[in-house]
């Protein structure tokens, strides 16, 4: 299994509306790295899903149910989407402050590739993320 992060702006697509949906599809990414990323992801992996722009923080989890597809807002083949539906919701939101305050979470790409709209996170990074959220 792998852990990514994928990032939001709430007011185009929050964790709100994504769990009243129940599922979604994760299209729009026109980066390469991040398509890359997106691509990679495999059937149950976990993302952790962050509000970018005004809230900075993560907010929840979500499971990937079906693999890199064409993105179906582009004709463009080099585009692709990944369906995912909710997994969890942390007690309490991580945010990017407390992120940058904890000394295992120094490498994330979120710290060091801040516009990455799809990044990889490891398990210890995700083991962290989480245990802040739930606690």
């Amino acid at each position: 299994m792998q852990y990514r992060l994928i990032k939001t702006e709430p007011y185009k697509y929050s964790w709100e509306k994504f769990v009243k949906e129940k599922k979604t599809f994760w299209d729009g990414v026109r980066n390469y790295q991040a398509r890359n990323n997106l691509q990679a992801m495999k059937k149950w992996d976990i993302c952790l899903w962050y509000h970018s722009n005004e809230w900075k923080e993560i907010i929840g989890t979500a499971k990937v149910v079906k693999e890199a597809y064409q993105d179906p807002t582009t004709d463009d083949d080099r585009w692709v989407a990944v369906d995912l539906v909710p997994e969890k919701q942390l007690n309490k939101p991580v945010t990017l402050e407390q992120i940058k305050q904890e000394k295992n979470l120094q490498e994330m790409t979120l710290l060091k590739q801040q516009r990455l709209s799809v990044a990889p996170v490891t398990k210890e990074e995700y083991n962290r993320i989480i245990s802040l959220g739930m606690s």
